[in-house]
């Protein structure tokens, strides 16, 4: 499980984007998003490296979280 930090994560909006970035490249990823937070929680095959280029290329600058 991975989890990372997304500090401009502020709505449903952004979760939604946040969610169709991860499954583009991983459909069958399992992804939580905790607003309150502003964690983002990934269950995937694909690399972390790989997670945040998605969250970055979807307009969101995170940090890997240790866990």
């Amino acid at each position: 499980m991975l989890k990372f930090k997304v500090p401009d994560m502020s709505c449903g909006h952004c979760v939604k984007s946040i969610e169709t970035a991860i499954k583009s490249l991983d459909p069958k990823a399992q992804v939580s998003c905790d607003l309150a937070r502003k964690e983002v929680t990934v269950e995937s095959a694909i690399a972390p490296e790989h997670i945040a280029a998605a969250l970055t290329e979807a307009g969101y600058d995170s940090q890997r979280l240790a866990g």
